[in-house]
């Protein structure tokens, strides 16, 4: 597949101490956080071709459905696409891990079926430009698998997550950020969200400024809104 010349370096994002942490703290979280069942709800039904944006370390890949002709993997963190290059061997269908970074995706326009933006969205630099590029690969009526931390309902929570972006936060786990409102975006990009539903992470027990999620499935119009 050729790839599309972009101007963002090959490793414009670089996180090592936090790509450790994230690294280690993501296997645990698939079964005491109940992940893995996430992953698979947020994957099923999926066909053709794939992109993944922000694949981190690979662990999305166990869970495509036998549907899925081909992942293409975008990771623009090196510790963590190294990871991800190993779970591509093990994974059952053609993965390719590939440098790059959401705001200019290295892919060619209306190439793919579907994409999936997991546990991501929270932490690019320019959330419009990538849901932008989102919106140019994917063929029209292709759809959009989402699962992300997003801004809380309650005001007190939300008054947390707007204190921990602005300080400390983003700069201790990579750019993320626990309060955006990602929903409102997507649909600002021209998808349809056919569906979604809010999920909390951890399940149980303390409840946290990054628990609140959404977990959905949106679509790129036929024919531009």
């Amino acid at each position: 597949m050729r790839l599309r010349s972009t101007r963002i370096p090959r490793d414009a994002v670089h996180h090592p101490v936090f790509a450790r942490f994230y690294a280690r703290m993501s296997v645990v979280a698939e079964t005491r956080a109940g992940l893995a069942a996430v992953r698979s709800d947020l994957l099923a039904g999926l066909s053709g071709r794939v992109i993944e944006i922000g694949a981190g370390n690979g662990l999305n890949f166990a869970h495509y459905p036998p549907a899925v002709s081909e992942v293409v993997a975008i990771e623009p963190e090196r510790s963590l696409r190294r990871l991800a290059v190993r779970s591509a061997l093990r994974a059952g269908l053609p993965v390719d891990v590939v440098p790059g970074a959401a705001e200019a995706l290295p892919v060619k326009s209306e190439a793919f079926d579907g994409a999936v933006a997991s546990l991501v969205l929270c932490s690019v630099r320019d959330v419009e430009r990538s849901l932008a590029e989102i919106v140019r690969v994917l063929r029209p009526g292709g759809e959009l698998r989402f699962f992300e931390h997003v801004r809380a309902e309650d005001r007190a929570m939300a008054a947390a997550q707007r204190v921990l972006d602005r300080t400390v936060w983003p700069l201790l786990t990579g750019g993320c950020h626990t309060g955006r409102d990602t929903l409102a975006a997507i649909e600002r990009a021209g998808f349809v969200v056919e569906t979604y539903r809010r999920v909390r992470m951890p399940e149980c027990g303390i409840r946290l400024p990054m628990s609140t999620c959404v977990l959905g499935v949106a679509r790129r119009p036929d024919v531009p809104r």
